[in-house]
C-alpha cells in the first residue's frame, strides 16, 4: 500500500486489514482518536510501536513521556511538525510492509 492509499483509507470506519499496530495507531490518530491510537501501541515493545508511541505523547503535549519513548527506540526527538512526523512515520511503516 502506498501513502496516498493509506491516507484515503482514513475515510473508512476501520483501518486497512492486516495493518501493523503502529500503522493502525497512525490511522486512528489521523481520524482524531488519540485514545484508540495510544491503545494500539501501548502494549508493544517493538521499535515501530515505540516510535509511534513517542509521536503520540509528543502530540499530546507530554514531552517528558515522549522523550522517554524516543530514547527507548533510539531516536532523537524530531523537530518536525506533527503532520511531517506523521507522514514520515507512515511512509516508513508502509515501506516495511
Amino acid at each position: 500500500m502506498d501513502l496516498q492509499t493509506f491516507r484515503d483509507s482514513i475515510a473508512q470506519p476501520e483501518p486497512p486489514a492486516g495493518s501493523s499496530s503502529a500503522l493502525q495507531a497512525l490511522w486512528w490518530d489521523a481520524k482524531g482518536n488519540w485514545k484508540k491510537a495510544h491503545e494500539r501501541v501501548q502494549e508493544h515493545d517493538d521499535t515501530a510501536d515505540m516510535r509511534v508511541h513517542a509521536y503520540l505523547h509528543r502530540k499530546e503535549g507530554d514531552q517528558s513521556n515522549a522523550e522517554y519513548w524516543y530514547r527507548r527506540c533510539g531516536v532523537v526527538p524530531p523537530i518536525l511538525t506533527f503532520d511531517e512526523e506523521w507522514e514520515e512515520l507512515a511512509q516508513g511503516l508502509l515501506e516495511q510492509d
